[in-house]
């Protein structure tokens, strides 16, 4: 008698869709990948300890800025301002809190862009630049459970950058200036037992806002055995969307941009809090998130892996 064949199924290598891997006693595919264990591993990667220096010193480089080169609001000797635009960097030194406000003002453009394409954007080419992710998927290693495994300690790194940075701007900036209410530019001040949770809400919309950066990083590792490649692409992609609102001939349509909403959180620091930006920024960031990483975890479902 013959030998009971496997149905096709269950044939194949990890590397291949469609491969299923027999459940062998005590196997258990959520306990595979612990997230901690991800956690660690990233952790560790020196581009992370580098880009939590980068972000620690840059509160520190704008204090030592401010003192070489006088008031950041542009005024000379003779008390005249160098023009007649009036934003957060005319109050920065006025308190700790104005500080961390005028810090997340000069990052959130750009700068915050930079870890969260480069946590999400080097999840899985990083991976496959190492010919590691096969043996992954071979532990075995479910490919959903991978990507979901990958994805939150990624946007857990990128939360905890943008958390890190007004953080130190609130230590520094007390140890510089003091600690009392946000002064607004426009007139008015927030007191001071409102500002943390103010900034908080801003923290939390620009993490959503940058949600758009994370999907995009986060579909293209799947698609690109370069680490860079995926970072590059996701940056590049997001000045593009930068670029397009300044388009003031598109009109409306740019209200369909996630750029056209990232400083929707200057409505935090208002004497009255205004939600309409923030709702709309946040509706069509998540809205987009959403489904790049529907796209990503559908081909990557599918994808035939070989490094």
């Amino acid at each position: 008698m013959s030998a009971p064949t496997q149905p096709p199924e269950a044939r194949g290598t990890a590397g291949h869709p469609g491969t299923e891997h027999p459940e062998a006693p005590g196997y258990r595919a959520r306990y595979t990948l612990p997230l901690r264990v991800e956690a660690m591993r990233q952790l560790r990667r020196r581009r992370t300890l580098l880009m939590g220096g980068i972000l620690t010193a840059l509160p520190f480089i704008l204090i030592v800025a401010f003192a070489i080169g006088g008031s950041p609001d542009g005024e000379d000797g003779g008390g005249r301002r160098g023009g007649n635009r009036i934003n957060l960097m005319d109050v920065a030194t006025e308190s700790a809190a104005n500080f961390a406000a005028t810090s997340l003002f000069v990052s959130a453009g750009f700068l915050l862009v930079i870890p969260v394409a480069l946590f999400c954007g080097d999840t899985v080419a990083s991976e496959a630049s190492w010919s590691s992710l096969r043996y992954l998927l071979a532990a075995p290693v479910p490919r959903i459970r991978l990507l979901w495994s990958k994805l939150v300690v990624a946007l857990g790194f990128s939360l905890a950058a943008m958390v890190l940075l007004p953080l130190v701007a609130l230590a520094a900036g007390t140890a510089a200036y003091g600690w009392g209410p946000l002064k607004l530019p426009t007139g008015g001040a927030l007191a001071a037992g409102d500002t943390v949770p103010r900034l908080a809400l801003v923290v939390a919309f620009i993490f959503v806002s940058q949600l758009v950066t994370a999907g995009l990083a986060f579909w293209l590792s799947t698609k690109t055995d370069a680490p860079l490649g995926a970072v590059g692409g996701a940056v590049g992609l997001t000045i593009v969307g930068n670029v397009l609102d300044a388009v003031t001939a598109l009109g409306s349509w740019r209200e369909f941009l996630p750029a056209h909403w990232q400083f929707a959180w200057a409505d935090a620091l208002q004497p009255e809090l205004e939600w309409g930006g923030m709702i709309k920024g946040a509706a069509i960031s998540v809205t987009y998130a959403l489904i790049l990483f529907a796209l990503a975890f559908r081909g990557f479902s599918r994808k035939d892996i070989v490094s």
